[in-house]
């Protein structure tokens, strides 16, 4: 409550709020964490004058450098940016809450909303973590096709995410290069799915469709001519005197401090931790390909832009291998209790359609007390679900682990002490996708 004077009393104390109401909970969260914004405070109440000798910048929310709605609220020491505090939460549209309220199968499409750069690596997700819980076994001939597709996700994520880095550093070109390389990408969605961006390709149980002969030769022109585009980038970046300056000791973080934050993925793996799940608990059939997990010492944005390009290399590796070993055989589960019919089952047989309306309205139903958690490596980083049963066909509980929100994690101690120049290039390091950080 407010007296009127202006001052908001809480018991014996009173603060005198000259912040919006929409603002006062990042400064109490700003005061809380700083001593620099509680003095200013108390200066604030006793003078009764703004924060005259101290510069707050606001950082996003609306701002294309933010990558979404992040905002990030600074204070300047000149052009350094002395302290920082993250705000999300603008994108929050309750994913959580809502998959309680559907079947299993009928959050499939909502998956697709939340890292919506890479939606066939959430699909998956899901779908791993449903398929565990349930218990369901998924032909072979459908988790190479996932792994497929999971790769050209993977490709497709740091192809906007180096198309787009570059454009914060000045380099236009090279983004409208790297939107060449997904327009390819989208073409293969597209033939695979029926849509290029919100796929929902995968099923409880397997895939919803085979893929067509001309997606497998989409797939295998892109495997063989991508590899010249990404030489093209090297030999046009990794040298090149303004980007290396640009990212070098920029936003550097050492081995010790990335796993205490918690970073995952690429921002974790370039301080040097090589931890990727698809090797240390290998989903699929990741355990059975053969393939490096990218890493460097320095920790900076430069060796996060290294990472990356090397990730796409090896899963242009993965992917051939997969074409390789792709085995003959259904895509999806027999079982029509535990998985969809195929159309031609609902079309033509009366069992098939009964099947198909009953799934449609009760879908699996785990036995009830069942639990367990399911991730996979994202572009990201680690993607799981954490799903909880009581015998019915909605989830009693599902928790997500959002890889964007955890990197975010080290943004505000990678920017201070940093240039404020350099905000734009230590957002887009770390990759973030807001859809997916404020769930």
């Amino acid at each position: 409550m407010s007296d009127e004077s202006g001052f908001r009393t809480s018991g014996t104390e009173s603060v005198f709020r000259f912040w919006p109401r929409h603002n006062e909970a990042i400064y109490e969260r700003l005061e809380s964490k700083h001593v620099w914004l509680e003095q200013a405070l108390r200066n604030k109440a006793k003078e009764g004058d703004p924060l005259e000798h101290e510069m707050i910048l606001n950082i996003g929310p609306q701002h294309p450098a933010t990558h979404g709605v992040l905002r990030c609220v600074v204070k300047m020491d000149g052009e350094t940016i002395e302290k920082s505090v993250l705000d999300i939460g603008y994108l929050h549209r309750g994913v959580e809450k809502l998959a309680e309220h559907k079947t299993y199968q009928e959050f499939m499409p909502y998956t697709d909303r939340m890292d919506y750069i890479a939606p066939y690596s959430n699909n998956v997700a899901w779908c791993l973590a449903v398929e565990k819980l349930v218990g369901i076994d998924v032909p072979e001939r459908a988790q190479w096709l996932r792994m497929i597709m999971c790769e050209l996700a993977r490709i497709s994520s740091h192809l906007l995410w180096l198309g787009v880095g570059l454009m914060d550093a000045g380099a236009v070109s090279v983004f409208l290069w790297t939107f060449k390389g997904r327009e390819d990408l989208y073409r293969i969605f597209d033939e695979v799915a029926g849509a290029r961006f919100t796929v929902s390709h995968s099923r409880i149980g397997g895939l919803v469709a085979d893929l067509t002969p001309e997606a497998f030769r989409l797939i295998h022109r892109f495997v063989d001519d991508f590899g010249q585009e990404i030489a093209g980038w090297e030999a046009l970046l990794n040298r090149n005197r303004i980007w290396i300056d640009r990212n070098r000791d920029v936003g550097t973080l050492t081995r010790q401090e990335a796993v205490e934050i918690g970073l995952t993925g690429a921002n974790l793996r370039a301080s040097g931790e090589p931890y990727d799940i698809r090797r240390f608990e290998p989903y699929l059939f990741y355990g059975e390909v053969d393939f490096d997990v990218p890493t460097r010492e320095e920790g900076d944005s430069l060796a996060r832009y290294f990472v990356r390009l090397e990730e796409m290399k090896q899963s242009l590796r993965i992917i051939r291998q997969c074409l390789d070993r792709l085995p003959d055989g259904p895509i999806r589960a027999d079982d029509a209790k535990r998985a969809y019919p195929s159309k031609d089952e609902v079309y033509y047989s009366m069992e098939g359609m009964i099947h198909d309306f009953l799934y449609t309205d009760v879908g699996v139903a785990p036995p009830k007390g069942a639990a367990c958690y399911q991730a996979i490596e994202s572009p990201k980083g680690e993607l799981g679900w954490y799903l909880q049963s009581d015998g019915t066909g909605n989830p009693w509980r599902a928790k997500f682990k959002s890889p964007s929100f955890t990197n975010l994690q080290g943004l505000e101690h990678m920017m201070e002490g940093s240039l404020v120049a350099d905000a734009v290039i230590l957002i887009g390091s770390i990759d973030p996708v807001m859809g997916e950080a404020d769930k």
